[in-house]
């Protein structure tokens, strides 16, 4: 069973929605959605790792005016769940670790400044702010109570996720542990695609290997072995 979720008793009503938009546009969406997605795929076994976006965090009780929603955030230690909003006392007290923001030409830098601040205060051990429009990707680590920038992003390996973060001239790559890219949605599809038709190939070919091999005086139980198939499979070819 999941860990229930307790709570509030206090007569402080936490709002669902601050009211603004996800993304301002279709590129700022497409990478949260990447970002986001793509850590829940990594992280699909770990049962306590906790993964969002844009949903309101509010990290002290009985104020529900101090909040923010970042586009992504990574909790670990809790469980996997729907959540109207994260509420930190509710949650054995623990904030996000990791946390991400997608620049939109609407940001401006009063507001990201604020978002710092509060991220450092509350917290947050690993702040990412990237920027698709000019390929720009900052970084910053926890030191005692400051978030210290990381002076190189490029090929920085992220300590909570282990994913590595690649600058190229035209984009921002995010790689898992086992190397494979962050993919977009139509992307994993068509990987996926590929693969069943490479497998589809192979099939082919080892159907048509099947008469050849009889002809060269393997038997069956050869040919099966050859081919790595059972020998079931091989005598229903052949008949």
């Amino acid at each position: 069973m999941g860990q229930q979720l307790s709570s509030d008793s206090s007569t402080i009503i936490y709002p669902d929605s601050d009211g603004q938009p996800m993304a301002d546009n279709t590129k700022q969406f497409r990478w949260i959605t990447v970002i986001k997605e793509n850590l829940e795929l990594l992280f699909a076994s770990n049962r306590d790792v906790f993964i969002a976006g844009d949903l309101l965090w509010y990290p002290v009780q009985g104020n529900n005016t101090i909040r923010q929603a970042p586009d992504t955030m990574v909790v670990f230690g809790r469980p996997k769940g729907d959540r109207g909003s994260y509420r930190q006392w509710e949650e054995d007290n623990i904030p996000p670790q990791v946390v991400f923001e997608i620049l939109s030409p609407g940001n401006r830098l009063k507001e990201m400044a604020k978002k710092f601040q509060f991220y450092e205060r509350y917290g947050v051990e690993e702040y990412y702010i990237y920027d698709p429009d000019k390929i720009d990707l900052q970084g910053w680590l926890r030191s005692g109570d400051k978030l210290e920038v990381i002076e190189e992003m490029n090929d920085w390996v992220s300590p909570r996720l282990t994913i590595k973060f690649n600058l190229t001239p035209d984009t921002l790559e995010i790689y898992r542990p086992d190397t494979e890219r962050f993919l977009t949605f139509v992307e994993l599809a068509q990987s996926r695609e590929q693969d069943r038709q490479k497998v589809q190939q192979l099939e082919q070919a080892q159907r048509e290997a099947i008469p050849r091999l009889q002809k060269l005086g393997l038997t069956v139980e050869q040919i099966a072995e050859a081919l790595s198939l059972s020998v079931e499979e091989v005598r229903k070819e052949l008949e």
